[in-house]
Parts: C-alpha cells; structure tokens; sequence
C-alpha cells in the first residue's frame, strides 16, 4: 500500500495533529507500506525523506502556523506521480483539503480524510470581532461540505463521528482513535526533571502538556490551583507547551497572585523533556472540553502518571474512571476536591498510575495500523 499524505501543519508545529500523522506513518513504514507526507515549509527546517516541504506565508494572530502557497501546493503535488501511490489522505480541512481532493478526482484516487478537531468550537476565539453563532455556523457548513467531498471521513473519537452526523454528513465516517506509540513513553526521569528546574522532590506537582492556547481551558487550571493553594500552598502548576494564550495566562497569574505556584516551560524536546515532564509531576491535569481524543491522556497514563480530568468530547472515550484517572466535575470546587487526595496521598497516585499503565496498553498504535490499513484497502478496492 502507498499512500499520499497532505496536511496543512506538522513538526515542528508541535500539536496533535503532528504527533497523530507523525504516529501513523511510523506505524505504516514498519509494516512495510511507504508514504509521501506533504506539508507546510517551516524555518529552519532540514530536508527529511518522503517528505516534501511546501514554502507559503506565516497566519496572521498565529505565528506558529504557515499557510502553504496555493500554486505552491499544487505544483508540489503535481510533480508526484500518481501511479506511485494507491490513496491519498488529507488530514487538515483547509488549502490541504481543497488541493488533495482535487489532485486525487483528477487521477482517479480514493481520497480519505482524518477530521482531528472540532472547529465549531475554536473559531470563536481566533476571531472575537465575529458572533460566535455565525462562525459555528460557518464551521458546520465547511465541515459538512469536505466531509462529503471525500470518499471516507476518519474520526478519531465516537464524540466527533456523532457531531460530524449531526452537521449532516453522509459520507461514511470510519472511528479509529490515533494510536500511541508505546516505546515513546516506557522511561521517563522525573527527578533529573525536578533537579533541572530547582524543584524539591516533596513538592506537589500538577502538570499539563500541549499547545497553550485559549480553548485549552487553562485559565480553569488556573483557578483549580488557586484552591489547590489553600490546602496545599506550595503546590506548582506545571504548563508545558507555547500557543497565542501564553501572554494572557500569563498575566492572570499574575494578577491572581500565582507567580510562585505556576511556571511556563515552553515546548520540550519530545523523545527525552517531554516523558521527563510528565514523569515530574504527582498528577496530570486536562481541562480542555473540545478535544477530539485527548493524546496526552494516554501519554501520561503510559508513564504511570495519574490523570484527572474533564471528560468531555472525544475524553469522554479516553477517561474511564479508575483507569489510571479521576473524572471531575466541571466546577474549580469540584476539580480541586477531586485533585486535591491525590497530592496528598502519593501511595495512592502510584495505584492509580499503575492502572493507567495497564490501561494505555490498549491503546497502542499497532491497532490503529491495523484498522487504517483495512480501510485504506477497502477503498482501493472500489477504485
């Protein structure tokens, strides 16, 4: 099986949606079938193999992202030949849906498409000068129309099949949740982690990893250990990750009188910095209520970190109570009264942690392999 890959963000744009394509490329290259991923040129960025970057001009509002050139993009994807490749796979809904699909209508290709984030729930705070009802609108139209330009839609969570249905898409939508790769996060060391960043090793650590933007819900987590704090007054509040909420979060921990109780560590080197972050923490935090799975879940719960969190959307199939997590309610009262026994108590962080190494288990990428590679089959077939 080859397969063409499009995507209009990937490393070192650090987020999901990178680490989902990133995931399931490795897992087809080890089974044997080759892909040609192609994706935005960022700066600094050295040549990889089947990868083709494409130039194009950084999104105003969100200096981390490029947006690739449209005649770019088309003459990149038409210098491939087509015969090289049995499907493509589009995994953004933007320049990279559009292009995709067309290049694989006019070579007679199955073209599927990954629907990793629910935007009716992001556009609102990128752009605020807009009724959030016209730009959920909106985002259920565009939704509906691509999902229906393709000839299968991938949703990583039965939440997103379900809103998916609900904006009225008929194309079939196929569940398969992004595997994790466990090898990634089978050793960590907290303690250097600790040392490296002049944190004692009794001092209880929350954590939260990914990007530090505003439908995140950080500023919850902040209140959350704002009432943390009364208990437990030397509590940290680890964030790891940059994003266009950074300065705001910021200054509301600031203006809350946070400063000795939260640090911003920024982006962390993945292989080593980032499992080492996780691996610092007593417990792991998520509050975010639009995510279509919730990777970092899993990626906690592999390392053996406890998690407690909102379930909410996509969560809602990665959080099972006792599961290595603690689901709570979506009040700071209620969140700080479920995180709070867990701080105090490491023996029982530990069992939680342990089932959630049991746990994530399940979720390794050699299912998600599997399931992708039968789908990608049964559309080739009816080409």
């Amino acid at each position: 099986m080859r397969i063409l890959m499009v995507s209009d963000v990937y490393f070192p744009r650090v987020n999901g949606v990178s680490t989902s394509i990133q995931t399931l490329r490795q897992a087809l290259d080890r089974a044997g079938h080759a892909s040609v991923l192609v994706v935005p040129q960022y700066p600094a960025v050295q040549p990889e193999a089947d990868i083709v970057r494409v130039p194009g001009w950084q999104i105003p509002r969100d200096p981390e992202d490029r947006l690739m050139h449209p005649r770019a993009l088309a003459a990149a994807l038409d210098a491939l030949n087509p015969a090289d490749f049995d499907i493509v796979h589009i995994h953004t809904p933007f320049l990279a849906h559009r292009v995709g699909v067309r290049w694989a209508r006019k070579h007679g290709l199955p073209c599927v498409e990954t629907y990793h984030t629910l935007f009716e729930e992001y556009f609102h705070h990128y752009l605020p000068f807009l009724p959030k009802s016209w730009l959920a609108a909106a985002a259920r139209l565009i939704s509906r129309k691509e999902c229906d330009g393709v000839t299968a839609v991938i949703a990583p969570s039965s939440a997103m099949k379900a809103a998916l249905i609900g904006y009225g898409v008929s194309s079939p939508i196929h569940i398969i949740p992004t595997g994790l790769r466990l090898a990634d996060f089978a050793t960590c060391d907290g303690a250097a982690f600790r040392a490296k960043h002049g944190i004692v090793p009794e001092r209880p650590v929350i954590a939260c990893v990914g990007r530090v933007a505003f439908e995140k819900n950080l500023d919850f987590l902040l209140r959350v250990t704002e009432a943390i704090r009364r208990s437990l007054p030397d509590v940290l509040f680890v964030i790891a990750g940059e994003g266009p909420a950074r300065t705001s979060l910021e200054k509301m921990t600031v203006k809350r009188g946070l400063n000795d109780n939260v640090r911003f560590i920024g982006y962390l080197e993945r292989c080593t910095e980032l499992p080492a972050c996780y691996c610092a923490a007593d417990v792991f935090v998520f509050a975010s209520k639009t995510e279509t799975q919730g990777l970092v879940l899993l990626e906690a719960m592999a390392l053996g970190v406890p998690v407690v969190g909102l379930a909410e959307m996509g969560t809602k199939d990665v959080l099972k109570e006792g599961e290595g997590c603690r689901i709570a309610p979506d009040d700071v009262a209620g969140f700080a009264r479920t995180l709070l026994p867990l701080l105090s108590d490491r023996g029982a962080a530990r069992q939680l942690g342990e089932a959630g190494k049991r746990y994530a288990a399940g979720w390794s990428e050699a299912k998600m392999e599997t399931s992708i590679l039968q789908l990608y089959h049964a559309l080739a077939d009816l080409h």
